[in-house]
Formats: C-alpha cells, structure tokens, sequence
C-alpha cells in the first residue's frame, strides 16, 4: 500500500495529544492534595483510577477495534476522554475527579491498541520502526511540554492581573478561584474535542491485520497465561510501568516535603524535565542497540537507575533536582527493551500477548497507591524506597531473558555477511 502522509502526521499528533493527557498527575498531585484535603493513599487512588483502565480495556480495546474498524474507535476514545475531562472542568470534587481519570484512561488505552496497526499500514512496514521512533520522541516532547503549560495556567491565574489577556481572563471565568489547576482539564476537553472532529473530517485506509497481529479470542489469551514466559514479562512491563510513574506522581510532592520546592514551579519543571531526558535517553538507547545485544542494555541502564535513585531519595536538594530528570534518561530505554524481548520470545499469537502486555500497564496504578499509603505509614521518602524492587525484577530479567530472536547489532550483521 502506498504511504499516507497525512495520516502518519495525525497519528503522531494524536500521539502528542495522548502523552499531553498523559502526564500531567505527577505536575498536579501536590495541588490536588491540598484543595481536597488528601492524605497520601488518596493521593495514590489518582494515578490508580487512570492506569487500572488499562488493565480493564486494553485486551477488550483489541476485540472493539477489529469489529468496529480504526475510525470509529479512535472517534469513541476521545469521546470518552472528552466526557472524563469536562465532567470534572464542570464538576471538580475529588470522587468525580476519580471517575473523570478512569474515562480518560479507558480512552487512552483504546487509542494506544487502535493506532499502531494503522501506523504500519499507513506509514509502510518497512519503516515501521523508525516512525516508532518518532512517536517515542513526540510522546517526550509533549510530556515535557505538559507541565510547563501547567505552570503557565496556574501561576497566571493566581496571580491575574487588570490586563491579564483574553484567553486568562475566559480560565479565570471557567475556573473556580480557589482551584486553578483545574483549568488544564479545560485544556484537555478542548483538544479532546478538537481531536474528535479532526478524525472525523479524514478518510482513513482500511487496515488488513496479519495473522500474528489478530487479536485472539479469550481462549486464546488464557492460553498464553499459562506460559511461563508469558507471565515473567508481564511482571516486567507491571514492574517498569509502576517504577516510572511511581517517580514521576511523586517528584513534585517529594521536593515540597523534603526541599520546600513549590509544585508550581520547580515542581512542574522537574517532572517535565524527567520526560524531557527520558526523550533524549531513548535516543541514546537506540544508538546503543546497534552496536550492543539489548539485554547488556538494560543491565546497564537498570544498575545506573539503583545508583541515582538512591542519590535522590537521600542527597541534597540540588541532588534531587538533578537525579530526577537523571533518572529519566536512566528509564528511558527499558520500555522498549522489555515489549521486543517478550515478543521475541515466544513464536505465536504476538497480537494478543501484546494486548497482555499493556495490560501490565496497570502497574502504574498499583506502585503510585502503594508508594502513597507508604508514605502515610512511613513518609515519603521511605514509601519512595519501595521503587528497588520492580529495579530488581527488571534487572534479573536482563541476565534470565531469552529471546528467540536477538536484536540485530553491527558485528552480528557482518558476521552474518561473512558466513554468507
């Protein structure tokens, strides 16, 4: 099939409005605590209410898509995520923030499993790994970006002046004074709204699956629960996804306590700065990956995340400022790292393992509320401590990984040239 610009340029814009969406609870969580009286385990139902969508819709996100074709599902997630948004812009109490969460997350999970089978149509399988490579640095850009706008909204608007401008002044009219970070929801169900009448507006192309990337009947899914080595990255994926935002929903709360750094602003540029170095981490990995094996990779990477974690949690507050973005760059290849050697490591039903795999996407729920009831228990900063063992598992996994198929690096491929 020919290559559809317009439509790859979409889906890396839909991509930029996911991980915008994404990643703005580790920005607000401080202020979100304060306007609702939280105590740390509430605080933790916030990330878990988002990430368990994940473990309820994805495998379900796979079945919807093949029955209802890639337009109608990607118009229907962001009507969810436009619903979860402006009930809470409209309604901001805490039990309805919970639920807003919730839809946003069914959203964005069904929108992950939808697009990248329209990417590799569209864009061309042969350049189906670079154009993920672009995704990963537009998901970066846009988690960087996120928090700065949060900065901007909530600074200005607490803070308004005579001659604030048109678009402060119409946040200031929508947004109740005392809870100004709710304007970036109203942000949000804008974009989502502006999302659902782009797709809507285009024609898209029909995507004809392989066979290994059909989604399986349930049958076919307790099958592969049954392997070992299914059930052993699935873990790998719960641990990754619940060290990463185990970090990130906690790095603006962790420097008010301990540093006395404001959410709103060192706050808000730390947690960007984490994603912002996890971006140019991943460029760095991939160069990596052509000249050593992928599980040399990740020990590396895993054993430098024990070292600067530990920095963090017990330095100064200059440390802490720098070891959290560090710690970024330090995550930034492990994703990747882990999906392919699981799907390098069993020879079927790829389709339906992957949809398992984002399923362990809920790690990012159970981590973030166990660190929060922690730290009501212990304090942060040893709740924080917990992060060592997901570091663990993925660490062991770098050493008893066995792919059937190993990334291909530079002195392998003239090896193989050779013996040709």
């Amino acid at each position: 099939m020919k290559r559809n610009y317009y439509i790859v340029i979409l889906i890396f814009l839909i991509f930029f409005a996911i991980s915008f969406l994404t990643n703005i609870l580790g920005s607000i969580n401080p202020n979100v605590s304060d306007s609702f009286a939280l105590n740390g385990t509430m605080t933790g139902l916030l990330p878990f209410s988002f990430f368990i969508a994940y473990a309820l819709m994805s495998i379900p996100s796979g079945m919807i898509v093949q029955k209802y074709d890639e337009k109608k599902s990607l118009v229907f997630a962001w009507i969810l995520a436009f619903s979860g948004a402006l009930l809470f812009s409209l309604f901001p109490s805490f039990p309805i923030f919970l639920c807003s969460l919730f839809l946003i997350g069914c959203g964005m999970a069904l929108l992950q499993v939808a697009l990248f089978p329209l990417l590799r149509v569209t864009g061309g399988e042969e350049h189906f790994a670079f154009n993920n490579l672009i995704i990963q640095l537009v998901f970066g850009i846009a988690s960087f970006l996120s928090p700065f706008v949060y900065s901007y909204l909530v600074s200005n608007l607490s803070n308004q002046q005579i001659n604030s401008g048109p678009f402060i002044n119409i946040m200031s009219f929508l947004t109740p004074d005392k809870l100004p970070w709710v304007s970036i929801y109203w942000i949000f169900a804008f974009i989502s709204f502006l999302m659902v009448l782009v797709i809507l507006s285009v024609r898209f192309p029909k995507v004809i699956r392989k066979e290994d990337e059909i989604v399986g009947a349930w049958e076919t899914h307790v099958e592969l629960f049954r392997q070992k080595t299914v059930i052993l990255y699935f873990l790998g994926i719960f641990a990754y996804v619940g060290m990463e935002q185990g970090i990130a929903n906690w790095i603006s709360e962790f420097l008010r306590t301990y540093h006395g750094f404001k959410p709103e602003a060192e706050g808000a540029a730390t947690v960007g700065l984490f994603w912002g170095m996890m971006t140019i981490g991943c460029i760095l990995g991939l160069v990596l990956l052509k000249i050593i094996d992928s599980k040399i990779v990740l020990r590396i990477f895993a054993a430098a995340s024990f070292i600067v974690l530990t920095f963090t949690l017990f330095g100064s507050a200059k440390i802490a400022l720098i070891g959290f973005p560090a710690l970024g760059f330090c995550l930034s290849v492990m994703y990747g790292i882990i999906f392919s050697l699981a799907l390098n490591s069993i020879s079927r039903f790829h389709g339906s393992f992957a949809g398992i795999l984002c399923t362990a996407i809920a790690g990012g729920a159970i981590f973030s509320l166990l660190i929060g009831k922690m730290k009501d228990l212990i304090g942060l900063q040893a709740g924080m401590m917990i992060l060592y063992l997901p570091l663990i598992y993925i660490l062991s996994l770098s050493f008893w990984a066995k792919p059937i198929v190993r990334n291909a690096v530079i002195k392998r491929k003239n090896q193989l040239n050779i013996k040709n």
